[in-house]
């Protein structure tokens, strides 16, 4: 058993029957009336959003889970193919379950996290920083590092990140995971 104390970005807890995952939380005071504890909350089924408040010090119902090495394999339709690194074991998972789907790559290394009550799979995260090869971006121009001027970069796998401006085409780049942001380039 565990408290509203106890809840934290990315617990996992079970609500009405359904798995939700915490992806904002915060306390309100007041002066008379008891605190409460508001959550906002991502179906790890569905991935629907909900917001949820507890009393201060409510039992809520954290679900354990593990964090998995694997391999992202391939995409086709709506599928995303992972195999675990350990038992070469394949598995395919919906794209509501799979974390920043537009930064993966074939043979990306990614992390699943799996009920431990059901051995079920649940959703797919990235590593925080990620190293990309941008395909395209407009040229820029020597001397403009100066100021901290952003230009959009397609990457490898399609998606666009917002560089500086003395990133080219071919270079290769750091991106946060979670963001999407730019983080540094990577000598190869």
């Amino acid at each position: 058993m565990a408290t509203t104390a106890d809840m934290r970005m990315g617990l996992i807890l079970k609500l009405n029957g359904e798995l939700f995952q915490v992806t904002d939380f915060g306390q309100n005071k007041t002066a008379r009336a008891a605190a409460k504890v508001w959550a906002k909350l991502k179906s790890v089924e569905s991935g629907k959003n909900i917001e949820h408040t507890w009393n201060s010090g409510d039992t809520i119902f954290p679900v354990r889970i593990e964090k998995k090495p694997f391999q992202f394999l391939y995409k086709d339709d709506a599928i995303y193919h992972f195999m675990d690194v350990e038992t070469y074991e394949q598995f395919p998972l919906n794209e509501t379950m799979v974390d920043q789907p537009k930064f993966y790559k074939d043979g990306q290394e990614c992390f699943v996290l799996i009920n431990t009550e059901t051995d079920q799979p649940m959703s797919v995260e990235l590593p925080d920083k990620i190293v990309l090869k941008v395909t395209y971006t407009e040229p820029g121009l020597r001397g403009d590092t100066a100021t901290k001027t952003l230009k959009p970069a397609t990457v490898e796998t399609g998606a666009t990140v917002m560089v500086p401006l003395f990133v080219d085409t071919d270079e290769v780049i750091r991106v946060n995971s979670r963001t999407g942001e730019y983080i540094e380039r990577v000598k190869e």
